[in-house]
């Protein structure tokens, strides 16, 4: 075989492998779950001191602790960080408005 051929085999072999372990890597795990969850909850709590939160956020992290008590961590860290996100949108959406009501026109 020649010394190309087998450079070829090697880095093909080496691809191949990565590929597995970075989908096994992937996998949610319940650490990966306990710390979406810790964020998600730390992004609600602070969007609930604005006085914004959003009940869809609430039914994410109903969802993620569903999905980890049924033990698919994978479910549970997708909607935990769904609702980080939808958490930090609410936080947005709340600090945007405490200042565009300024720049609104009175009539």
């Amino acid at each position: 075989m020649s010394n190309p051929m087998r450079a070829l085999i090697v880095v093909l072999s080496s691809a191949w492998l990565i590929a597995g372990a970075g989908s096994a890597w992937a996998a949610g795990s319940e650490t990966d779950f306990k710390a979406a969850y810790a964020a998600a909850e730390a992004a609600n709590t602070q969007a609930g001191a604005l006085r914004d939160q959003w009940t869809v956020t609430a039914a994410a992290l109903a969802a993620a602790k569903k999905a980890a008590a049924g033990g698919d961590f994978d479910q549970a860290v997708a909607h935990a960080r769904e609702a980080e996100a939808l958490a930090k949108a609410s936080i947005f959406q709340a600090t945007s408005e405490q200042e565009a009501w300024k720049n609104l026109e009175i009539y």
